[in-house]
């Protein structure tokens, strides 16, 4: 994480090696200088030193995400055109925030959502008790406290009366996440997105993660050593342990998976068990990373009109 000068911020380098040294994920310490570059951007705005922020600050800051546009990230064909030359966006597109027709689920609005800014709060939270108890610079307090409220149960829901009262600690500027309901799709929906999808390979990818319910990133790691046919397992190292577990899938996901092989040696794809197990489809062979699989599926998504 660089300063308007070019040069790093030496709190968050001192956080984010600490968070590598914790043998975080790749992708925590990423999501964490986002945070903190929007916390410090803040500052830097303002003229105000990280380690003389108030809990006024803060509070700002929050105010500040809650009525502030999320940045648009301008697409990397257009980056070298002027403002006045880059296209408008297509008008066949859903305006943000609606409802999706078919899926009901809303479309990405402009502002940052609760779960973000949740986030965010944690994240500032905990970069700054690390400086506290380090006792580094002159930071003194904490601009995001914790509070502490004391909720005590409805009469008659518990059975034990000797039970206390719980104790619940949370940031003070913390937002509400809303409970959402837990996403499905109804069986003549995914036969239409396994109908949308163009090759293969996109059908095996499709099958195993419906058949596993892995994530997206530990299916797009495994090896092809990792799939076992006879016992009807695949491979996958676990995002938050880390450890190699074998899940069951279904007869239908390995058709397809050998279907996709085979069409793949053919072609020149490397084949071995130490070899990554999805590749791209045109030469140059590449491993599909996780931006070729989301294509993937915004392409069948077009097709459904879904979102």
């Amino acid at each position: 994480m660089l300063d308007p000068v070019g040069k790093p911020v030496e709190p968050t380098v001192l956080y984010l090696k600490e968070l590598m040294a914790r043998d975080s994920s790749p992708l925590t310490p990423r999501s964490y200088g986002m945070d903190l570059l929007r916390w410090f951007r803040f500052l830097w705005v303002l003229g105000i030193q990280w380690d003389r922020a108030t809990r006024e600050d803060a509070r700002d800051f929050m105010l500040w995400m809650k009525l502030a546009p999320k940045p648009v990230r301008v697409h990397w064909r257009h980056r070298s055109k002027a403002l006045s030359e880059i296209p408008p966006p297509r008008g066949d597109r859903q305006a943000p925030g609606t409802p999706n027709l078919v899926t009901g689920k809303p479309t990405v609005g402009t502002k940052y959502s609760p779960r973000t800014r949740a986030h965010c709060e944690t994240v500032l939270r905990q970069f700054h008790d690390f400086h506290l108890d380090g006792n580094v610079g002159a930071l003194l307090v904490n601009p995001f406290p914790l509070v502490r409220e004391r909720r005590s149960a409805w009469p008659g829901s518990q059975s034990d009366g000797e039970k206390k009262h719980r104790n619940r600690r949370t940031g003070l500027y913390r937002p509400t996440v809303p409970q959402l309901i837990p996403r499905r799709i109804p069986d003549e929906k995914y036969t239409e997105v396994f109908a949308g999808l163009r090759s293969h390979r996109d059908r095996a990818l499709l099958a195993f993660w419906v058949a596993t319910g892995a994530r997206a990133e530990e299916l797009l790691t495994a090896k092809q050593g990792g799939t076992v046919v006879g016992e009807q397992t695949i491979g996958v190292v676990r995002k938050g342990s880390r450890e190699y577990q074998e899940l069951p899938a279904t007869p239908d996901a390995f058709v397809w998976l050998r279907l996709c092989q085979e069409a793949a040696w053919k072609k020149g794809v490397p084949r071995g068990g130490r070899y990554p197990l999805w590749w791209t489809l045109r030469h140059p062979w590449r491993p599909l990373e996780y931006d070729a699989a989301r294509m993937m599926f915004n392409r069948a998504n077009e097709l459904l009109g879904a979102n």
